[in-house]
């Protein structure tokens, strides 16, 4: 009798329309949100004014909001063309334009991250690991693991930072701990996933833990890790940021969240330009969890209805 599987293999792969519309909702979520907070400032905003010339021909355009709301004040929330312009600016007196420093500061946080991804992942994988083999273990400890993330990271951070000395790898710890849970609770999911009579059949060959695990549990529970990786791309982006500002690390991120936020009032479109870039790097390390799945797995495991 046949063994029925919970995947199978070769599920048609998105077509060059799919993308495009795929590329188009993005583009159209992007639009809204410019239409939605330019809209607010319109409606709710300051009063302002664009006095400047293009081409040689005078630009004067004054606007007075019919209505006022604190949240929509350039304070509050500044211009969209005062954040691009904050880009372009330079970030010091006579030195390099905000954008090029802040995507050096993306790429130092984003290695930060990277290791702590790594770590997180391993040992979340290591943990789902040995909790789906002993039913002792994973009654003892999967609390444990549970109650872990109900302590605020910004309360443990900075006893992570002291304990470790300030430096890149507390702050790969910080990301690591916000990384393994998701993908613990995906292994132990995952790895339980295959069809019943897969075990049974596996057991009839009188294969053992080590082949079962190699053979059976870990192509199965790929989806469910690759799903839980993507979550812990995010995290650890979020980790590492935290991770950095009682670090005091000056190459990072989170140095700039810190330093525009002190000076907010001065410039708050800088600490808008900043924030734009952290979501922006999650979302690139997002992405890149999903291209790595894309060639790792090429389409092979697609969830068979009822399975």
């Amino acid at each position: 009798m046949a063994v029925a599987a919970a995947t199978v293999p070769r599920a048609r792969r998105p077509t060059l329309g799919r993308r495009v519309r795929i590329a188009l909702v993005w583009l159209a979520i992007l639009i809204l949100l410019v239409v939605v907070w330019d809209g607010a400032k319109w409606f709710f905003g300051d009063p302002w004014r664009i006095h400047t010339s293009f081409l040689g021909l005078p630009i004067d355009i004054e606007h007075r909001p019919p209505m006022r709301a604190r949240i929509a004040t350039d304070l509050s929330l500044p211009h969209i063309w005062k954040v691009v312009e904050a880009f372009i600016a330079p970030a010091q007196r006579n030195g390099p334009p905000l954008g090029l420093v802040l995507a050096g500061q993306a790429l130092f946080t984003f290695r930060e991250a990277l290791i702590g991804f790594a770590v997180g992942g391993l040992l979340g994988l290591l943990l789902g690991i040995g909790f789906v083999h002993s039913r002792l273990a994973e009654r003892a400890f999967v609390p444990y693991v549970v109650a872990s993330q109900t302590v605020p990271i910004l309360a443990i951070s900075p006893l992570i930072v002291v304990a470790t000395k300030a430096g890149w790898v507390s702050v790969a710890i910080i990301s690591a701990y916000l990384t393994f849970f998701p993908v613990t609770i995906a292994a132990l999911r995952g790895l339980r996933a295959a069809d019943a009579r897969a075990f049974e059949l596996m057991r009839s060959y009188a294969a053992g833990k080590l082949a079962v695990l190699w053979k059976l549990r870990l192509p199965t529970s790929v989806p469910y890790l690759f799903s839980s990786l993507r979550v812990a791309a995010a995290a650890s982006v979020i980790g590492a940021l935290i991770g950095e500002l009682p670090s005091g690390i000056p190459d990072g991120l989170g140095a700039s969240l810190l330093n525009y936020n002190q000076y907010y009032s001065a410039g708050p479109e800088r600490l808008w330009a900043t924030i734009i870039v952290c979501s922006i790097l999650g979302l690139a390390f997002v992405a890149l969890v999903r291209l790595v799945e894309t060639l790792l797995t090429r389409n092979r495991y697609r969830p068979v209805a009822g399975a």
